[in-house]
């Protein structure tokens, strides 16, 4: 059942998370609740850190995705872990320069940046911006004569990679909102016309094949081309580009039967494809770069919420209504995302009980499995969905006008809260009479 090494059963029967029963965090803070393990979370970027250590003579950086998860304790921990950071709106950056994280480690991504963000991210001195346009290449280079600045940027590249993932987080292929493709052509423009920019300095490039990918031949496919693509840079233009973000998109574990990547392997591979290809083409080893996120926080994660109505429709199916719902996790709603659900009381019983678990949502869409398998469920029960770190609290809405659910960090056998529960307040907080 479990899907994550920080879940387990104590003898009450309770599902414990990061050692702590979840039915007494369920009863101190109130539900829907997310937990959040800092200890697994720490884990995870140093497995990443010590791997480029191991395999790449460390000349790497590991950017934290902060889009899966941003709040400041998160980018508290990230900064603390020696992260970079990959964000990819003025929220996130506000955010990440709140909690202190440095700004020389933090790149700005996104395929329509207003004007407002990027005065912003030249003004916070980051590190670079990921230009995902020439429309963007043309304002930024405007922007920062006007400041009379010298601003580092990457091109994000589609290399034409389809990662096998679902429709709407597929990236990597030519039909992308994302990037400058390779088989048009306008790639190849887009790097003649920046360096013609005087305040502009490309430094690198960056791609980006899709997210929860299990299978790491798409990585490996990417890397050649990109590294062909530096390659023909040099050839064509004399510059040889030092950096070369490889992006994110591990997979995770949400169902048992799911089998991701140790991540120290993810980066062996990765690296021993980069230097395949560097060999092959005759081309220096650039300095690496990846973004995950999902692979970082989504195992550190899960949702408590609390059972309430029970409707059995006799032939088709049983509803089991929860306290939350796709205001707080629409992932379902929006990918059909599989999940694995517990009923904490009675975590160690067999899951023998088909359920559709639904939300407290007016709408008919809000559902957060269907046909899914947990421990028969009595009104009142802790429900669990594992595996929510990721694209949970950060979509998460006030659809209905229901307050945002509360943060809790575990780590080292306490709780403390990284984000308080919203209340009704809070919802009127920027409403006018």
């Amino acid at each position: 059942m479990y899907v994550s090494e920080n879940l387990g059963v104590n003898e009450r029967g309770h599902l414990t998370f990061g050692g702590l029963d979840t039915l007494a965090l369920a009863k101190e803070y109130g539900t829907p609740l997310y937990l959040m393990d800092e200890d697994l979370i720490r884990k995870n970027c140093r497995a990443l850190l010590d791997a480029f250590g191991k395999y790449y003579d460390g000349n790497a950086n590991v950017s934290y995705a902060s889009k899966a998860l941003s709040c400041v304790a998160i980018c508290k921990i990230m900064a603390e872990e020696g992260m970079h950071l990959d964000v990819v709106s003025g929220g996130e950056l506000f955010t990440a320069l709140r909690a202190g994280f440095p700004a020389e480690r933090i790149h700005f991504h996104g395929n329509n940046k207003t004007e407002e963000e990027l005065r912003f991210g030249l003004d916070s001195k980051i590190d670079c911006f990921v230009v995902d346009n020439l429309y963007e290449l043309e304002r930024l280079e405007a922007i920062a004569a006007e400041q009379d600045q010298q601003v580092r940027i990457y091109f994000r590249i589609k290399p034409g990679v389809d990662a096998h993932t679902h429709s709407f987080i597929r990236t990597g292929q030519i039909d992308s909102k994302f990037g400058l493709a390779l088989e048009n052509g306008e790639a190849e423009e887009a790097v003649a016309r920046a360096l013609q920019c005087r305040h502009l300095t490309l430094a690198g490039l960056h791609c980006h094949i899709g997210s929860q990918i299990f299978d790491m031949e798409p990585f490996a496919h990417a890397a050649q081309i990109m590294i062909a693509f530096l390659a023909q840079i040099r050839r064509q233009h004399g510059v040889t580009l030092g950096e070369l973000n490889l992006g994110g998109g591990f997979g995770i574990r949400y169902l048992p039967e799911d089998d991701p990547v140790e991540l120290d392997e993810c980066i062996r591979l990765l690296t021993q494809a980069v230097k395949a290809a560097c060999d092959a083409e005759g081309f220096p080893l650039p300095r690496l770069g990846i973004e995950p996120g999902r692979s970082i926080v989504g195992p550190a994660g899960i949702t408590l919420y609390t059972v309430g109505a029970i409707k059995e429709i006799k032939g088709i199916r049983t509803y089991v209504a929860v306290d939350g719902g796709m205001a707080d996790n629409p992932r379902y709603a929006l990918y059909q995302s599989p999940y694995t659900l517990a009923i904490a009381d009675r975590a160690g019983d067999p899951r023998d009980f088909k359920a559709t678990v639904v939300g407290r949502c007016c709408e008919s869409g809000d559902i957060l499995q269907e046909h899914t398998m947990i421990q028969a469920p009595r009104p009142g029960d802790v429900l669990a969905v594992l595996a929510t770190g990721a694209y949970n609290y950060s979509m998460s809405s006030n659809y209905n006008r229901i307050p945002r659910p509360a943060m809790v960090l575990v780590s080292q056998g306490r709780a403390r809260v990284a984000v308080r529960r919203e209340t009704y307040e809070d919802l009127l907080r920027n409403d006018c009479e």
